[in-house]
């Protein structure tokens, strides 16, 4: 049975209550389908966050002022490579905790327009084009260029118009025109997307009066 055959199998066996206990970062474990517990929430925008000792990189901010994709692409497989050792030391350990799976909630592609964004520094800047080029360099990385096998899973984040006010984030209404939305805030998701990116973070906040991660014109009529 091949990989899509397998996971549809599975999937159809999976109780109601079972296919709502995997929607959480922290997704149980299934034994009678011999489905170990998972936990989702990693992070490694310059560096493997959270799990004991890694090398630290510069920050994305500063990975974009190098105008370097090669640079960036090497900085990302460095990354995974310790990514994946860390997590195959963990598996051995029987630890299948947080900031230990091979789920990545990086890169982040938003565009940095307002210095009083407190997380401006996790992206590549205000320009839609660079963020593109280096965001795939390092999405890239991460991947792995295996066409059957990832090497861990990279995710284009904030999907979409997420760029502050921090604060507000979980309510705030992010307005911008079309023209805005698809030259400025949506290129390198598209990219990106386009590239096999494994996932999309919707983001905190609302666009243009709907929540982004219930947005039917951003999931259905973009994405």
């Amino acid at each position: 049975m091949d990989r899509e055959a397998r996971i549809k199998d599975l999937i159809s066996q999976m109780t109601l209550e079972e296919k709502v206990s995997q929607l959480s970062h922290k997704s149980a474990a299934i034994p009678r389908l011999g489905i170990p517990e998972y936990n989702w929430w990693n992070e490694c925008l310059h560096g493997v966050a959270r799990a004991g000792i890694a090398t630290v990189f510069p920050q994305a901010i500063a990975l974009a002022a190098t105008f370097d994709e090669d640079f960036v692409h090497e900085v990302a497989v460095a990354i995974s490579d310790e990514a994946r050792a860390k997590h195959n030391e963990a598996i051995k350990q029987g630890n299948r905790g947080q900031y230990w799976g091979l789920t990545f909630w990086t890169p982040n592609i938003n565009i940095f327009r307002d210095p009083r964004w407190g997380r401006g520094q996790e992206t590549y800047g205000e320009d839609p084009f660079l963020t593109s080029a280096i965001g795939l360099a390092f999405m890239r990385g991460l991947q792995g260029d295996d066409p059957e096998n990832l090497k861990l899973a990279a995710c284009a984040k904030h999907f979409a118009v997420h760029s502050g006010p921090e604060k507000f984030r979980h309510t705030f209404d992010a307005y911008t025109s079309k023209k805005d939305l698809f030259e400025t805030y949506l290129p390198a998701f598209k990219a990106l997307v386009d590239a096999g990116v494994e996932s999309v973070m919707g983001a905190y906040n609302r666009t243009l009066g709907e929540p982004c991660c219930g947005s039917y014109y951003l999931l259905k009529d973009i994405l």
